[in-house]
């Protein structure tokens, strides 16, 4: 994920706050994409893919699928570039009627990959680009605006696509998944774990059309960080910083059709009743009762393991979350409470 450009509107205020900041520059490795991506194989096949945050040079999303495109069956593949990516058209001309000082301009652009004859090698950068640039069917235009992944130009691109998949602004993260939604795009893209308390996307999770991707959780994500960002650690000369994100996704995979083995039964001592919610407490997934009709509160974490045809999800009760569901509050908005003591936010469930 990169930061797009400057624009004078005001939906870019965010977004140029982020770039001055750094704090939405993150950028997947490869080997986690590809850990990933494995579990959705048959859903790839004859479809049109779209990397709409992503430089084809810079990104390994666009270079898994270039990798991998006759091997997954894609029907297309569309990449765009923002302006302010720190390599386009810094390294390897993109156009031939470019003048001198428009080659240091950073152009956005986008790519359409419709076929490879070849599979390009793992060394793939921008010479092997410019090599897919050179049959008919693949084609590089400039666009006409900034690439801002709400810009018309890409909207249209947008409705073209099958499947989105990426690593979005975090900054921008409700109004992205909100576009999605309303275009109805199947996604696999990479968020703040934190996203889930969002109000636009706990709604597509409560009725189920926003779903955690196969790679648990728990823990975060390393992804690498340009120049004078903070970092964790160097590996590679790849400067990486542990995020905690993962991976979010409205394709069915195998793990959300595994119920969860259920052996604990309710006790009132052992699952006590929060004092401003009607739920009882369960701290582990692996303790929920089995024989609760009521309503339950889960760690986030639970979304894990989450069944639809097992559970219903009924609620979330978090810092920035107030009146979902119509679960009776009377304290307000602050999270849930036990004999006074704050907990961490919940997930509220009810066995099906």
């Amino acid at each position: 994920m990169k930061i797009m450009a400057k624009r004078k509107d005001s939906k870019n205020i965010k977004l140029n706050a982020a770039r001055q900041a750094k704090n939405d520059e993150f950028y997947t490795q490869l080997a986690d994409i590809e850990n990933e991506l494995r579990h959705y194989r048959e859903h790839f096949r004859n479809k049109t893919i779209f990397c709409n945050c992503d430089d084809p040079y810079e990104s390994n999303f666009f270079k898994y699928f270039a990798l991998n495109f006759n091997a997954l069956g894609l029907k297309k593949l569309i990449a765009t570039c923002y302006a302010g990516s720190p390599i386009a058209n810094t390294l390897l001309s993109l156009f031939d009627d470019e003048s001198p000082e428009e080659k240091t301009t950073r152009n956005p652009h986008k790519i359409e990959i419709s076929e490879v004859t070849e599979n390009p090698e793992m060394g793939f950068g921008m010479a092997e680009v410019a090599e897919l640039l050179k049959h008919k069917k693949n084609v590089l235009t400039r666009l006409k605006g900034d690439g801002d992944f709400r810009s018309a130009e890409c909207i249209e691109l947008l409705k073209q696509a099958d499947i989105v998949v990426t690593n979005p602004p975090f900054s921008l993260f409700r109004e992205y998944v909100s576009q999605l939604d309303e275009y109805k795009k199947k996604f696999l893209i990479i968020g703040n774990k934190n996203a889930i308390t969002y109000k636009e996307v706990f709604k597509l999770i409560k009725d189920n059309h926003f779903f955690t991707g196969n790679r648990p959780m728990a823990g975060g994500m390393w992804l690498c960080v340009p120049e004078g960002c903070d970092f964790d650690k160097t590996i590679g000369g790849k400067k990486l910083k542990n995020v905690p994100s993962c991976w979010f996704t409205n394709m069915k995979i195998a793990k959300h059709n595994e119920e969860i083995k259920l052996y604990k039964t309710y006790t009132a001592e052992e699952y006590p009743k929060y004092d401003n919610y009607d739920a009882i407490e369960v701290a582990k997934v692996v303790d929920i009762p089995v024989d609760y009709d009521g309503i339950m509160g889960v760690p986030i974490t639970f979304l894990d393991k989450y069944n639809p045809k097992q559970f219903e999800i009924v609620g979330l009760i978090a810092g920035n979350i107030k009146g979902l569901a119509g679960i009776p509050s009377k304290i307000g908005k602050d999270g849930p409470y036990i004999n006074g003591k704050l907990k961490y936010g919940r997930l509220l469930i009810r066995n099906k």
